[in-house]
């Protein structure tokens, strides 16, 4: 069935090629129908106003307020040296807060006639702090003057929609744009089955969109969001399903242990007790290897749950029964941990084929990209022979020349850092389809498992093992409260004066180039306001080693260092003979430290919740109580703020993942990056709609039984297509 044409029609051809290229650029938005997708944030009422004290940081927001004050200054600048600069400062009020708007320059005019104390409009612009208090600069805005001819036929209803806008393209704009498309509303085609619309109550979609884009009052908008949330859950779980039942009827090898082989060998030699959760989650996937059709599984646990003990008793399994076992790392630092600590735990049994190596032996071997080229040559013959029965790595076993004897289980190790094709690349080594087991240690929530990794049964490691430490987690004001900061030195200084050892973390390495193109440019008055550069590695480890820490041992690590230094950096902080390692994130994933029990992140306002968490996770992990200190400039007030307090509230990654998700709610949950600025989930709230999704899952599994190809459901089918354009059809299927 072909799509409706007038919901493909080019948005060019209706609205003119400045405003759609401005529509396509910036918010992605290309046709008719995706303009009708573009729901509104949320509705202002005509005669009440923003409340301006939740206003989030560093967003582009539009408001509704009225005009307190308004002020010329003149000043004197590089561009305006004889006092001739001006700078006009308005103040807006909602009644409960207030909030500063700033023009410069010869963008002070207009508002200045316009602007008058007591006027009502909307503004537009991105939220920053300047002087410590929040505020608007160059702000666009549109005068709400009344009941006048043309507010009238722009806003039909009381209520005012307010869209994701950007600079570019303000919210009332965008309202304009929707007026002259929304007569196509009419045409769009329905994906759900009649029965279950009918069923549930739901409205027809036309209505729902003219609703939502034009509703009279709030009912209008409740009942148009149940339908559209139903729309996005449905179709999605619909493609999940499709995937579920396709991969059911893929052949894969059971793969069985033996009773007494490596693995039993294995678990002799372990020198403690797996958890209850370890033997539970390694039960759930035992079952699944022994089937005839791949496993796929996620297993999530917190920061070290032992995920990798229980992968590791997996891969064993598999070659126990012949096969081999892969394991993909994210970075060469956290694949050479993984090696060692694999043979480490192994021993003797990791030493196939070698003088002293066990009678069920096997060999473990590593490969990434900076190996030599004899060393290379070694583990890729022991690769294709079945010499090697585990193999470590990074992207470098993607490539064409490996070959494997007979590849049985793939495991992906924080399964975010990976890109789709890489691990379908990978799975596509195995002579039948290997088994799949993707790992990470940032908590999922239930839903959100079911949305993402719809097609990935999921099983959960919630246990920590016996002798973790619990770690206390602060925030340290370094503007309001200097001698905070003072103090955290001193506290990295005691932990070290105990025998123990701290990472100090930073967002930029800083040996990058200075950037011609920012440079170049002439500063504005406005840029003055400008944030400072995130803080760099290099330039702190300078700073620290002068001054706070003097006297201590301190190193770096970065991304940009060749291969063999970042290994003895890693070598010789494990070892305890550098006091302080001052690292990027490369540190957030697998390194394993035991006597590291403090961590200092600076500007950790500038990394979001789950990365916290992942690095808070470094510490703690022996006998000593683990200590994190989350340093920041931003005031108390700021969104960041909240979520770094938020961070130090509390351990339980689920609770975090969940306030993670709130805030990134505009993110693309099904995009590779799972954050961004366009949402495939434009209505459905992942947190939220927990009801909704559970129930749509439960509805598409049916529909997908009785109907795997859809045929006696065209308009389904072509909303799926709408849904998922080749390349999120191509996430979920590889996912």
């Amino acid at each position: 069935m072909d799509l409706v044409p007038a919901l493909e029609e080019p948005l060019k051809k209706v609205l003119g090629p400045a405003t759609a290229k401005v529509m396509a650029e910036h918010l992605g938005l290309h046709t008719v129908g995706d303009l009708l997708h573009h729901y509104p944030r949320r509705y202002e009422e005509r005669g009440r106003l923003t409340h301006l004290a939740d206003l989030p940081m560093d967003e582009h927001v539009t408001v509704v307020a009225q005009v307190a004050d308004a002020r010329l200054h003149t000043f004197a600048s590089s561009r305006a040296p004889r006092g001739k600069g001006q700078r006009l400062e308005v103040t807006i009020t909602d009644g409960s807060g207030r909030l500063q708007l700033v023009f410069f320059g010869a963008g002070v005019h207009k508002p200045h006639k316009e602007l008058l104390p007591g006027t009502r409009a909307m503004f537009a612009g991105k939220v920053s702090v300047f002087n410590r208090r929040l505020q608007l600069a160059h702000p666009a805005y549109e005068l709400l003057r009344g009941e006048g001819e043309e507010a009238v036929e722009t806003w039909a209803g009381s209520l005012i929609p307010i869209y994701p806008a950007t600079a570019k393209l303000e919210s009332w704009k965008i309202g304009k744009a929707l007026q002259t498309v929304l007569p196509s509303a009419q045409e769009a085609v329905d994906p759900l089955p009649e029965s279950l619309r009918e069923g549930r109550g739901l409205l027809p979609l036309p209505e729902a969109l003219l609703k939502i884009h034009r509703p009279h009052t709030k009912a209008d908008v409740e009942d148009a969001r149940a339908r559209l949330k139903w729309d996005e859950a449905f179709v999605l779980q619909v493609a999940l399903a499709r995937r579920r039942h396709a991969d059911a009827q893929l052949p894969a090898v059971a793969r069985r242990p033996k009773p007494d082989g490596l693995l039993a060998a294995f678990d002799d030699r372990l020198p403690f007790t797996l958890t209850e959760g370890q033997r539970k989650v390694s039960a759930e996937i035992f079952t699944d290897l022994a089937t005839e059709h791949p496993m796929h599984r996620l297993l999530q646990g917190e920061v070290g749950s032992g995920k990798t003990m229980v992968a590791l008793r997996a891969m064993l399994a598999v070659v126990d029964a012949g096969g081999q076992a892969a394991m993909l790392a994210p970075t060469e630092v956290l694949a050479q941990q993984h090696h060692r600590s694999v043979t480490e735990m192994m021993g003797e049994l990791a030493e196939g084929g070698m003088l002293g190596g066990a009678e069920d032996a096997t060999k473990v071997v590593l490969l990434t990209g900076s190996m030599g080229a004899a060393a290379r040559r070694h583990a890729l013959l022991d690769l294709a022979t079945g010499e090697a029965g585990v193999v470590i790595g990074t992207h470098a076993l993607i490539e064409d020349k490996v070959q494997f004897h007979d590849l049985g289980l793939v495991v992906v190790d924080e399964q975010h850092r990976f890109g789709v094709e890489q691990r379908d690349a990978l799975r596509g080594k195995g002579k039948q389809p290997p088994h799949l087991l993707v790992m990470t240690a940032t908590p999922i929530p239930r839903t959100v498992a079911m949305t993402v990794f719809g097609d990935l049964e999921t099983s959960v490691l919630d246990q920590l093992p016996a002798g973790r430490s619990p770690i206390a987690s602060h925030v340290v004001p370094a503007a309001d409260k200097p001698h905070f900061l003072t103090r955290a030195w001193e506290r990295v200084r005691e932990e070290v004066d105990k025998g123990h050892q701290a990472y100090v973390v930073c967002p930029r390495i800083g040996d990058e180039e200075d950037d011609p193109k920012k440079s170049g440019k002439k500063k504005s008055a406005e840029d003055e306001a400008e944030k400072r550069p995130p803080l760099a590695v290099l330039d702190v480890a300078e700073q620290l080693a002068r001054g706070p820490l003097r006297g201590l041992r301190v190193e770096v690590l970065h991304g940009r260092m060749p291969p063999d230094d970042k290994d003895a950096v890693m070598r010789r902080f494990a070892a305890g003979e550098a006091d302080v390692l001052v690292a990027t994130t490369v540190i957030e994933v697998g390194v394993n430290v035991p006597n590291a029990t403090a961590m200092v992140i600076m500007d950790a306002d500038r990394f979001g919740v789950s990365q916290l968490h992942q690095l808070r996770g470094r510490v703690g992990r022996g006998s000593a109580p683990g200590l994190c200190l989350l340093v920041t400039e931003m005031p108390e007030a700021s969104a960041a703020r909240q979520r770094l307090t938020a961070v130090a509230s509390t351990l339980d990654g689920f609770e975090l993942s969940r306030i993670d998700l709130e805030q990134r709610r505009e993110g693309d949950v099904l995009g590779q990056a799972q954050s961004g600025t366009r949402s495939s989930l434009r209505m459905l709230a992942v947190i939220d709609d927990e009801d909704v999704i559970a129930e749509a899952r439960e509805e598409a599994a049916r529909v997908v039984a009785a109907d795997p190809e859809l045929t006696g459901l065209p308009a389904l089918r072509t909303a799926l297509d709408a849904l998922l354009d080749e390349e999120r059809e191509q996430y979920l299927e590889k996912g």
